[in-house]
């Protein structure tokens, strides 16, 4: 019993540790503290001394309170009211207080990172009688408590960047005790903004009116980060420069709270297009032969952000992320880190490493360091995947040991070959979390960072990733699809979770077999079925989620439609897009004009791809995305394809004469040949009539039949040419019609069928189509239920010199409407749909 005790007393701890429990309830008991009730908003306390970031994040809370009960509460720095919400970091007067007064541990924030205490206090301070503290080890503590309140109530991380509602509520409650998430395992976890044009561009001309992601773009961000739990961010770097842009830039990032660094590629703190915009003036991008100008302009980086918490990337590679020289020069590479290491110490005026600085190990990079280079042993080593989220290395044993520890640079999207991935989440949860729990057991636990292009659509593995990065071992192969669940309820509440995390999870599963751009026409087989299937699963999945689109209430829509809706649908109008495409070309191979079907549905499909993105642009969220949804995905052959706009796939089509003249050929395989009845070889009809097929007459192609129906039948015939096996002498011919009752003729209505040279035989389909006591639950009922009336006829073959056949089927009355024969030479099965059409050509 006791070990049993301590077993349980360790989950405790370790869940305490690590997970927040809900502390927010929204019905008052005895022992819950009131913050918005009677029509009231609790105040805050705070001292205006503590670090602007958590002033921020204070007055986002303010709006918050707004958000959920439409109040805002006061922000007061001294005591005013009896009960209260108290908020600072370790540094602040009040939280200093409460240490000192020992209503808070001092050892459980001293000296933890990034860690929060959420507790209800009894007589916190003078005039105070209770109080909802948060208490903050430093500043980004602080602030993920204040956010972590936020959310509990009811406000989503993503209620800006996903349009998620807030649910409005008239009561709130705290539980009494102590709560915290505990430290995080990974130091640093962001995410990097990045191949921006053509849809994050637009999107910010359009919704912030700037050329270039400026201050205000990165606030937005800035707090979605730090609602996440995430300290970290790599700007956009394609087209525009985080530093240049606008100076307020690093200013905002850097007192919200959220380190910045440069990507990959851009050392000392200078964006790429700082250079470019600027080549003809400094020269070449190579540091053998212009060293003095490229050291001055790493000066000028450093000197610009000396006094943030900026991590310095180091190293070099060659100009526009390509790389530095065809041979692998260590020495030289040596040579750039060692001076930027002392531009560092020299602007800074202390020891280079007191300075975080990272050495991105990408693709030709990772050479330099397998041929024995080395960074000083305070410097971060960046490691990457693969670009399609396979980790390429991780530390060994030894390796583990480098004390400046090991990042993770991790892609959910990318721009390189074979094809680009930039339009949709083509990430499964499976593959994330397996990868992500891979790197973190091999100890690379100093610095994540996740490429998520555009931001949108990658909501979700935004979110998942950094909450891996919090704590990777809550993230178990038995539990991490909760975390799936948890997402879909905070976005959409309890009641639709379950089908929107298995939608999600699906969608994530079908979309990881291969990626927008990569799919094509080829991709999956045809003969087998394998296209149909996967296009039917798509067509399927978008059904559901169609369907609880619309049983949602109006106000969650807009987030789904981003979180799921889209996604599928546009993936799902895709996927057939393509499969109409492979129908066509093989259709077309054949003669068969029904490739022309196919290639209208092509068309079609590529119309709506457009409709699907222009709503998601233009009309969803009021036009709040325009330009979010405007990524080319529809034409690469390679990933650095120069089209403008996406390309209609190629289609086929047969030239159709104004009237159907026949000319199909069938060849018989497997004992027997099915023909659909508009696939005749030759038809005649008296003069004043025309034989018309009806398109999906029946169960299967269509239906044939002689118009008027006012005129005489005689004379009028369809015929039909297939090639048998030789030493086939006698056949059972099956003939489907329509279920045409006896309209003209109570004795019933006839046709004939026979083979050309041979014997033909006389059928009355219909005599006993009628509710006489002996027909009516035995022929009648269970015929025309069944729409067709199938009948079967044998006969002999005629001599034929090259096994070449031709029957005629041939009406005796109007309104006989033909849809399928079959003729068996031994191979036939039962088939509702009468076997799948035989092989054939058009002559």
């Amino acid at each position: 019993m006791k070990k049993f005790f301590l077993v349980i007393l360790s989950l405790f701890i370790y869940f305490s540790t690590y997970a927040a429990e809900n502390f927010i309830v929204f019905k008052q008991d005895v022992s819950s503290f009131p913050i918005i009730s009677n029509g009231k908003v609790i105040n805050i306390m705070y001292d205006f001394t503590d670090q602007k970031g958590i002033w921020i994040a204070v007055n986002n809370l303010i709006e918050d309170f707004n958000r959920v009960c439409g109040m805002k509460p006061v922000l007061l720095d001294k005591t005013a009211d009896a009960n209260c919400i108290i908020v600072g970091s370790i540094e602040s007067k009040y939280i200093k207080q409460l240490i000192k007064s020992g209503k808070l541990d001092k050892k459980e924030l001293e000296k933890k990172n990034e860690k929060y205490i959420i507790t209800t206090i009894e007589n916190p301070l003078e005039g105070v009688e209770k109080a909802l503290v948060i208490a903050g080890s430093d500043r980004r503590g602080t602030i993920y408590g204040i956010y972590e309140l936020s959310e509990q109530m009811g406000v989503s991380p993503w209620y800006w960047w996903m349009d998620v509602p807030v649910v409005k509520r008239t009561e709130v409650y705290a539980l009494p005790g102590k709560y915290t998430d505990g430290e995080p395992a990974v130091e640093y976890r962001g995410i990097f903004l990045n191949d921006e044009a053509p849809c994050l561009t637009s999107w910010v001309k359009n919704h912030y009116g700037t050329d270039f992601g400026d201050h205000r773009f990165y606030a937005d961000v800035c707090e979605l980060i730090l609602r996440l739990k995430g300290n970290f961010l790599w700007p956009a770097m394609w087209g525009w420069a985080f530093y240049a842009d606008d100076p307020l830039n690093s200013k905002t990032a850097d007192e919200m709270g959220v380190i910045i660094s440069t990507s990959h590629h851009e050392p000392m703190a200078r964006n790429h297009q700082e250079w470019a915009r600027k080549r003809k003036e400094y020269g070449a991008w190579n540091y053998s032969t212009n060293k003095k100008v490229i050291d001055q302009f790493f000066r000028e980086g450093i000197e610009r952000v000396k006094d943030t918490e900026d991590i310095i990337t180091i190293g070099m590679r060659g100009d526009g992320d390509e790389a530095m020289s065809e041979d692998t020069n260590v020495k030289l590479l040596e040579s750039v880190v060692e001076n930027q290491r002392k531009i560092i110490k020299e602007v800074t005026g202390k020891p280079a490493k007191e300075t975080p600085q990272l050495w991105a190990l990408y693709k030709e990079v990772l050479d330099y360091y397998d041929k024995g280079m080395r960074v000083p042993e305070d410097v971060i080593m960046l490691l990457c995947d693969d670009n399609w989220g396979n980790v390429r290395r991780l530390p060994n044993e030894k390796e583990r040991l480098h004390p400046g520890g090991w990042g993770m640079y991790y892609h959910v999207d990318y721009v390189g070959a074979p094809r680009n991935s930039k339009w949709m989440n083509m990430t499964p949860i499976q593959g994330m979390w397996e990868q992500l729990h891979l790197t973190y057991e091999y100890g690379v636990d100093r610095l994540w960072v996740l490429n998520v292009g555009d931001l949108k659509p990658m909501e979700y593995p935004i979110e998942f990733f950094l909450d891996m990065a919090w704590n990777p071992d809550a993230y178990t192969a038995e539990n991490f699809m909760e975390h799936a669940r948890k997402f879909c309820v905070q976005s959409f509440g309890e009641s639709q979770a379950d089908e929107a995390a298995r939608i999600l999870n699906l969608y994530t599963k079908y979309n990881g077999r291969v990626t927008a751009e990569m799919l094509d026409a080829k991709t999956y087989n045809l003969e087998t079925g394998e296209w149909k299937q996967v296009a039917d699963d798509y067509a399927r999945l978008e059904m559901e989620a169609l369907r609880q689109y619309m049983s949602l209430s109006p106000e969650y829509r807009d987030a789904y439609k981003q979180l799921l809706l889209y996604p599928v649908q546009a993936m799902s109008n895709l996927y057939e897009m393509y499969y109409a495409q492979a129908m066509n070309h093989k259709l077309y191979a054949d003669g068969n004009p029904t490739a022309n079907v196919w290639a209208d549905k092509v068309e079609k499909c590529f119309a709506r791809d457009k409709a699907l993105s222009d709503d998601y642009n233009n009309v969803m969220a009021e036009g709040k995305w325009k330009g979010m949804m405007i990524q080319k995905h529809i034409g690469y052959t390679s990933w650095n394809d120069n089209f403008p706009a996406d390309k209609l796939p190629e289609v086929k089509r047969i030239a159709e004469p104004e009237k159907a003249v026949g000319g199909y050929v069938f060849t018989g395989k497997n004992g027997y040949v099915a023909m659909e009845a508009p696939h005749f070889y030759e038809n005649n009809a008296p003069e004043g009539t025309e034989w018309k097929i009806i398109p999906d007459m029946g169960r299967t192609l269509g239906g044939v039949t002689l118009m008027p129906y006012t005129k005489s039948a005689e004379g009028a015939s369809l015929s039909y040419k297939m090639q048998l096996p030789e030493g086939v002498k006698d056949v059972k011919v099956i003939v489907v019609v329509k279920s045409t009752l006896a309209f003209a003729d109570v004795k019933g209505h006839k046709y004939t069928v026979g083979f050309r040279g041979g014997n033909t035989e006389t059928v009355n389909f219909n005599h006993n189509m009628n509710e006489d006591k002996e027909n009516v639950y035995t022929v009648f009922y269970p015929t025309v239920s069944r729409r067709v009336i199938e009948k079967e006829v044998n006969l002999e073959l005629p001599v034929s010199e090259y096994g070449t056949y031709v029957l005629d089927f041939k009406p005796l009355h109007p309104a006989v409407v033909l849809e399928k024969i079959v003729v068996d030479y031994g191979g036939y099965s039962k088939s509702y749909l009468y076997m799948n059409e035989s092989d054939c050509k058009r002559n």
